[in-house]
Formats: structure tokens, sequence, C-alpha cells
């Protein structure tokens, strides 16, 4: 089976959260060579950034970070060039009006025709009509 893993799935893998224990189920899958994870490249530097802004708000303290980020990166999924997807995650950015970093993950899982796993509740809302292969991660098994 093959997936685009959303970066608020791999967060879970390091932050405590509703349905971590799905989130790890899934990399512990993968890390058995029972699936393949694919992110557009653009992954590590938005776990960053999720990661800080949680050193931010308290919910992790300093320098946590770095090493939480270390933590998702050992799990090695299969990194595509953004640049290639662009094109077609603005196309979809411009008609359902939603971001280009969700987007790129939309065009990727579209390319590569399989599921795009995400824990952004609000992304299945808006766009799963549009888009059958999003995943919430809450309805894997």
């Amino acid at each position: 089976m093959k997936y685009v893993l959303d970066a608020s799935v791999a967060l879970k893998w390091v932050l405590a959260e509703t349905d971590s224990a799905k989130a790890n189920a899934l990399r512990d899958d993968f890390r058995n060579q029972l699936c393949e994870l694919l992110v557009p490249d653009v992954f590590p530097v938005e776990v960053a950034h999720a990661l800080t802004r949680a050193e931010r708000k308290g919910i992790i303290q300093p320098p946590q970070a770095i090493h939480l980020l270390a933590d998702v990166l050992s799990t090695p999924v299969t990194l595509h060039p953004y640049r290639s997807l662009l094109p077609r995650a603005v196309a979809i950015s411009s008609v359902f009006r939603c971001g280009v970093y969700d987007c790129l993950y939309l065009a990727l899982a579209e390319r590569e025709g399989c599921a795009f796993v995400t824990a952004d509740d609000k992304l299945v809302k808006n766009l799963g009509t549009q888009f059958p292969f999003i995943v919430a991660l809450a309805a894997l098994p």
C-alpha cells in the first residue's frame, strides 16, 4: 500500500495528540515494509515549523523541537520534488481556495494514484468529496 503522508500525521509520531496511536501504527507499518510513505520535499520544513510553533505555544519546551524533528526525520519517507507538483497544486488552490502547501500533498497523491492520509479534519471536510482519495487518519484501522 502506498500513502501520501501529511505533516499533521507525522507530528503525531512525536506529540501526544488525538489519534497518535493510529499515526504510530502507520509509521510501524512503514518500518515493517507493509506500506510506502510519500511526501513533497517541503515536508521537513512543515514539520520543523509546526514543532517550533509548539515551542512558542508552550506545548513543548525548547530545545525539544530539534530533537523531535530528528525523530520524525529518522523515518525515511520518500521525498518528491515540489516543483513538478506546483502547477497542479496552484490550480487546486485557486479552484478550491485552500493552502498551496496542502495542495502539494493532494497533487502528489493524485499523481501517484494513492491515498492522502491527513489528520486535518477541516481539509477532509472541505475537499473530501472532490478528492475521494483523501483519508482521515481517524478513519484508519
